[in-house]
């Protein structure tokens, strides 16, 4: 069962945190996929988003965003489970381009490193990303933090550490289009900047200790599948 208190409360969205020299000189990219999961197969990405967040006077602002629909294999439906979930069909996807495209354009924008992705349940993400490795190896190469793990460290009363446990438990907006891509990665900016209001509460000052407690590294090709959760 949840708890019924109040979350701390966090003064601010950034901090003393990010006047750690190594926190800002990074740039901080929130991404979030949507796929199928075909049985037997690894998953197949279906929409891509980018937020990429940088330190600016303190706090963390938008420097560029990206998304794009991709298309699934030929014999690779989309069901109704997955219509449901997403607000994604057969229709919209059909003319999308492929995942190879689509990702080496997301590639592209990662030319002023260093970079450190962050997701919620990261091992998803990074997964998906690493099979996608040669057509996005700037990408497929970055450390990743995972913010299911910061606010596993942040919060263990909570019994879930879920998008939208978070998200209520912290008093964030609930995003309309919820499990498409932006509305998630938007959501997951959010969380973060929270997390790393309440992580400088609780003590964390460095780049290392936000890497100490819930850093990733890339993940190599070939995963198994079932990687995804229901934390994202």
């Amino acid at each position: 069962m949840e708890p019924t208190g109040q979350p701390p409360h966090a003064a601010s969205p950034a901090g003393e945190l990010l006047d750690d020299p190594d926190v800002s000189r990074h740039t901080y990219v929130v991404i979030d996929f949507e796929a199928l999961t075909p049985a037997g197969r690894p998953a197949v990405p279906v929409e891509v988003a980018a937020l990429a967040l940088t330190v600016k006077n303190g706090d963390l602002a938008e420097l560029w965003r990206f998304e794009a629909l991709m298309a699934p294999p030929p014999d690779v439906p989309v069901t109704a489970f997955d219509t449901r979930q997403t607000g994604l069909t057969l229709h919209l996807l059909a003319g999308a381009d492929q995942p190879d495209e689509v990702m080496a354009r997301l590639d592209t924008l990662l030319d002023a490193p260093p970079y450190r992705l962050v997701a919620q349940h990261a091992p998803t993400e990074a997964g998906l990303i690493a099979r996608q490795r040669p057509h996005c190896p700037v990408l497929a190469a970055t450390p990743l933090l995972d913010t299911v793990r910061l606010a596993r460290a942040l919060y263990p009363e909570l019994s879930s550490h879920n998008l939208d446990t978070l998200l209520r438990y912290l008093h964030i907006p609930r995003p309309i289009n919820r499990h498409r891509a932006m509305p998630d990665v938007e959501a997951t900016a959010q969380l973060f900047r929270r997390l790393l209001a309440d992580g400088r509460q609780a003590g964390w000052r460095t780049l290392h200790r936000l890497e100490a407690t819930a850093g990733l590294p890339p993940k190599k090709p070939p995963t198994p599948t079932g990687d995804q959760e229901e934390l994202f």
